[in-house]
């Protein structure tokens, strides 16, 4: 959750680039697209538009359908039906060697008897570009991802990060109108996985090519990303800004698969302009937001309320709503901050994220075990879901 939140921030670099792109035309068009594989709905109508020189992640868990998806974009799966469109271009029919597009693969892929130059130069030569453009473009390239020194090296001579660079280098290096990652820090271990993250984004961007990443990492995907699209079961449940995606969720799953939450369910009792109040049994009272959602009385929803935003204390506290108190089930100490899993009298339990500096300036000591809290958050917190 806290990665979640952190990945967040570390997205604020892309959010002048994603405000100026909201009106820049559309690059990549996506309609109407299905595949099937015999009875099986892998992706099921989707449509999606992507802006020049946007990165764009697709997330979602493993078998959602985003990894078939970026595969049609490829061309190397067609279509059940819809439609493709590339910069004006239909790519009905083509292979694969005729689309402006290349694909990253999590493996990298590269040839363990070429170095790293004859690596990057390879799709060049098979075009037959000449000798001195492919020096040239190859130079440049290499420069790019700070790879010249280790130009003469075979693959096996280089760290996991060294070959993401080559990888991504001889993606680069043909100038494709699209260029597609598949997973493309997963063979990374996590911190060197954190420390590529920015670095892959800053080459993308530095190229200026429009780029579609596939990622089940959240973190990786609110940190590189100017847009997200959250996949389950073959459908896009939501697309939107990293910023957009963790605060404002249109459903359960999104909530939940984006970071952590805490989900109680409940019916509206109230809904008025500037306030809708839940009956949850879950929380053993009522949830007041401090928004309307014009559902009718009696409406069944869910409240989302992130751990981040629910406040412990060893206190008791007024009646009220969005408030309750519970017993300390576990701990978990992260050093800067602790989750704490409280568990109300309903048996629910509820997550709260609570700063190490929280106990000092109140000059308290923590809670632990089986101590007796109580939690509460304000009104403008929770987002109420119909789904």
């Amino acid at each position: 959750m806290s990665e979640a939140i952190a990945a967040t921030q570390g997205a604020a670099h892309l959010a002048a680039a994603s405000a100026a792109g909201a009106a820049a035309p559309t690059y990549l068009r996506i309609q109407g697209v299905v595949k099937k594989f015999g009875d099986h709905v892998a992706v099921d109508h989707i449509d999606l538009d992507i802006r020049k020189h946007e990165i764009f992640a697709l997330l979602g868990s493993s078998g959602c359908g985003k990894s078939t998806l970026l595969r049609m974009l490829a061309g190397m799966e067609s279509p059940t039906s819809g439609k493709i469109i590339l910069d004006g271009q239909d790519m009905h029919g083509l292979q694969p060697y005729e689309r402006p597009v290349n694909m990253m693969f999590q493996n990298y892929a590269l040839f363990p008897h070429m170095t790293v130059e004859q690596n990057v130069a390879f799709g060049l030569k098979q075009d037959g570009a000449p000798k001195d453009e492919i020096a040239e473009r190859v130079s440049r390239m290499l420069d790019l991802v700070q790879m010249r020194k280790f130009a003469g090296r075979k693959p096996h001579q280089l760290s996991g990060g060294q070959q993401q660079r080559v990888a991504l280098a001889r993606s680069l290096v043909k100038r494709p109108k699209l260029l597609l990652l598949d997973e493309p820090l997963g063979a990374l271990d996590k911190k060197l996985r954190q420390q590529t993250q920015l670095e892959l984004v800053n080459t993308i961007e530095a190229v200026g090519v429009t780029c579609i990443m596939v990622t089940h990492d959240q973190e990786e995907a609110m940190t590189m990303s100017s847009r997200i699209g959250v996949m389950s079961e073959g459908k896009l449940l939501q697309v939107g800004t990293p910023t957009e995606i963790y605060e404002y969720p249109n459903c359960r799953f999104t909530a939940e698969f984006i970071g952590e939450t805490n989900i109680f369910e409940g019916a509206v009792v109230v809904d008025e302009a500037d306030k809708v109040e839940i009956q949850s049994v879950e929380l053993g009272g009522l949830i007041h937001i401090d928004h309307g959602i014009t559902g009718p009385k009696g409406m069944h929803v869910w409240a989302s309320v992130r751990p981040e935003d629910v406040r412990l204390d060893k206190q008791a506290l007024a009646a009220g709503p969005n408030r309750a108190a519970g017993k300390v089930e576990d701990i978990a100490y992260l050093g800067s901050y602790s989750i704490y899993h409280v568990k109300l009298a309903s048996g629910k339990i509820v997550k709260s994220v609570v700063p190490s500096s929280r106990w000092c300036d109140a000059n308290e000591t923590p809670p632990t075990w089986d101590e007796p809290v109580y939690i509460s958050w304000r009104a403008d917190t929770p987002v109420v879901l119909t789904q």
